[in-house]
């Protein structure tokens, strides 16, 4: 069996050829770092060359999926902005691996889904959340560009008027109604949320694995066609709006806000 990689802000697991990538973080709410990025810019990659598994699961730790952008990270980014042009290659590697992956790829939202983290759980093949957790992105709320995904993965899954809707104010949505209108597939109670996730990938597991594999391949065709053509624009906006007088008092909110709550 293939000795699964060490990381420092994932745990791999696997069971019943079944792999489960944890993002590892449960103290910032697995909040996004540079070095969770790079890791995440690696994972997908493993996952599709793994010989031992026939599908991915992907949740975090602790009480969150994951709140998006660390605070320490969006400080440094806004300070000195050129080191967000380097995440971009990351950025892509992220959300390409993703969709690359042949296997399914179910996500396991065990919490809320905010920004960068909304991103991760809606690029994922289907979605299964707890009726406790909260989906949004809310990149407006703090002076930038939703150009990490969100503007290209919201319009496919609720239609560009909705995404428009949501996007642009930067709203969070209850899993519930993130059910209803169809941006994530299952709302389901928080102690129910590892027999729902089993239960499907037990159901994947008795169909044909080479079918799965190739109809999800054949479903991400125009995805990825759509992602190649927004991503670049998209990421080349916010790198833009990252240097942005809006984004640098944002950010100076956010400290103070954090400072205020330190004993």
């Amino acid at each position: 069996m293939t000795t699964l990689p060490d990381y420092e802000t994932l745990v791999l697991e696997r069971q019943d050829r079944v792999l489960t990538i944890t993002m590892n973080r449960p103290e910032l709410m697995n909040a996004v770092n540079l070095r969770l990025h790079e890791e995440l810019a690696e994972v997908f990659y493993f996952a599709a060359k793994d010989t031992d598994s026939d599908i991915v699961v992907f949740t975090g730790a602790g009480r969150a999926f994951s709140a998006g952008g660390d605070l320490d990270h969006i400080l440094s980014n806004a300070t000195n902005p050129e080191l967000f042009d380097e995440e971009v290659r990351l950025a892509k590697r992220i959300v390409f691996s993703m969709l690359d992956l042949d296997k399914p790829l179910i996500c396991r939202m065990n919490g809320h889904a905010v920004g960068l983290g909304a991103t991760l759980a809606l690029f994922c093949d289907v979605i299964f959340a707890a009726d406790t957790a909260k989906i949004g992105d809310p990149h407006v709320a703090i002076g930038l560009v939703a150009g990490d995904g969100g503007a290209v993965i919201w319009p496919q899954l609720i239609g560009l008027c909705r995404a428009k809707e949501y996007l642009l104010s930067g709203e969070l949505l209850t899993a519930t109604k993130a059910a209803d209108i169809g941006l994530i597939n299952h709302c389901v109670a928080a102690d129910q949320l590892d027999d729902s996730v089993a239960a499907y990938c037990a159901r994947l597991q008795k169909n044909s694995r080479n079918a799965v594999r190739w109809t999800k391949v054949l479903l991400n065709q125009e995805l990825k066609r759509v992602t190649h053509s927004l991503l670049e624009t998209g990421l080349a906006y916010e790198a833009v709006s990252i240097r942005s007088e809006d984004h640098k008092n944002a950010v100076k909110a956010m400290q103070e806000k954090a400072n205020s709550k330190k004993p």
